[in-house]
């Protein structure tokens, strides 16, 4: 029988608007380089990351948490001038994340 995998839990917030601001930059650098640079890219960064922020402000450290939040409030995001849906998005949060914790996305290691 498989092992479930174990939650993956964010040091606790010293500073969620900077984190914020990193997440944004890093987000949209990724939106950019996945497809093509687009306005729209911006404001999606941007909402990603408020949401984010406060979600940590609010004391959330679960990655898991993080990401449902992303999915459930991107829902009402406008992604008709987008390549992008809120689980893309969601799923590049987490990977930048993970990324930045030094946890290989690919594998879970």
């Amino acid at each position: 029988m498989t092992e479930p995998i174990p939650p993956i839990t964010l040091p606790p917030s010293q500073n969620p608007e900077l984190e914020g601001e990193w997440l944004k930059q890093r987000l949209q650098g990724w939106l950019d380089a996945e497809f093509i640079p687009e306005a729209v890219n911006q404001s999606i960064a941007e909402r990603a990351a408020q949401i984010f922020v406060r979600q940590r402000m609010e004391g959330e450290n679960d990655l898991g948490s993080l990401v449902i939040a992303i999915v459930t409030e991107m829902q009402a995001f406008d992604f008709s001038k987008s390549f992008y849906g809120e689980f893309a998005i969601a799923n590049a949060v987490s990977d930048l994340l993970l990324e930045s914790l030094g946890i290989d996305k690919c594998c879970g290691q």
